[in-house]
This record gives C-alpha cells, structure tokens and sequence, in this order.
C-alpha cells in the first residue's frame, strides 16, 4: 500500500495526493530523468539571482553554496540514469514552473522577494515528494538515494525564506509567501498527465 503519510511542510497549502506517488512509482525512469533536469534548473536560478543581484553579500554566499550542491545532485542522478542505460533528453515541462514564474512580479524590489519565494516553494515541494520517494519506492537502493538528499532539500528551502526574511519586512513576506503558496497548490490541483516531479 502506497504511503502519502510524511510531516506537513507548513508553508504548502496542499499535500500531494496519492495519484502522484502512484505515477511516479510506475515511471521511475522519467522521474530520474525529469529529477536530474529539475536539479540543473535549480542550480541556474541561483546563480541566476547571483548575478541579477551581487551586491546582496549573504545572499551571494549562501546560494553559491545551493548553486554548488544542486550541480552535485545533478551528477549523482546522472549516474543513475548512466546506471539504468537512460540518455539524457529534453522533456516537455508541466504548467508549474512556468505557472509560478508567471508570478514574480516585475518591478524591484518585488521581483527580488518573489524570485527568493517561488525558489522556496519549488525546493519545499521537492522536499515533500522526493520524502515520498523514499518511502514508496520499491528498489531499495533508489529509495535511500531519494531519502538522502531530503535533507538538502529542507536546507535550501530554509534558506530562501531567511534571505527572504532578512531583506524585507517579515509582515510584508509571510503575506506573499501565503500568496504565492496557494498559487503553487492550486498549479497541482490537476495532475500533469505525464510523469513529473512537479505535475
């Protein structure tokens, strides 16, 4: 029987539903695939925000740092799809990248705050459901590795919101978190028909 039972990250409005785990569980070859994309793309928004703004000096150290493990986690998945014959290939994404990127509004310092906040949401997600990963995965190996980077994962989420919350007003960031937060759950209300880590 499939668990969905994992701690409720607070900030996620929704958790995921058990469909999720099912597809996933069936597709675990494109799930990799998808996850060794997702951690390459996580890499480039922080040093995209690096270069957008370098003069933020904690913000520079600490994701320099995210930057650094997201590119190792992205050549440990790689070995798992060298492992399992895999080529790497591009897959079409689902809406919800895109669908929270539609929310960063355009004007400083806005954009900053939501850039920093979408960030935190997507690795919270993640977090949840590489957690569910690890619990339902059937090959034992995988299912370690998944459970192996969760903690990153709540490391670099964390991180989002204390940048967050040291360049802007807690009241005015946790009122734009809980915005945000219900976009990023109402992106998930309809389940991508292909396999994704964020369908």
């Amino acid at each position: 029987m499939l668990s969905s039972e994992l701690p409720t990250i607070n900030v996620l409005k929704k958790p995921t539903k058990p469909a999720w785990i099912e597809q996933a569980i069936a597709n675990l070859d494109t799930i990799l695939l998808d996850h060794a994309q997702c951690e390459r793309k996580a890499a480039g928004v922080a040093l995209n925000l690096i270069f957008r703004y370098p003069s933020n000096a904690k913000m520079v150290r600490e994701l320099t740092s995210i930057a650094r493990e997201e590119l190792e986690h992205f050549e440990l998945v790689n070995q798992w799809l060298e492992s399992r014959n895999i080529p790497m290939r591009p897959l079409a994404p689902p809406p919800y990248g895109a669908g929270l990127k539609a929310q960063i509004r355009p004007k400083e310092p806005d954009r900053f705050l939501d850039s920093l906040l979408v960030s935190g949401l997507i690795e919270a997600r993640s977090h949840e459901r590489l957690g569910l990963l690890s619990q339902n995965c059937p090959e034992q190996e995988l299912a370690e590795f998944y459970h192996s980077l969760m903690a990153s994962e709540a490391r670099h989420y964390g991180v989002y919101w204390i940048l967050a919350d040291t360049y802007f007003e807690r009241e005015i960031f946790m009122q734009r978190l809980d915005e945000l937060a219900i976009v990023e759950s109402e992106l998930l209300a309809q389940m991508h028909p292909e396999p994704r880590i964020h369908s």
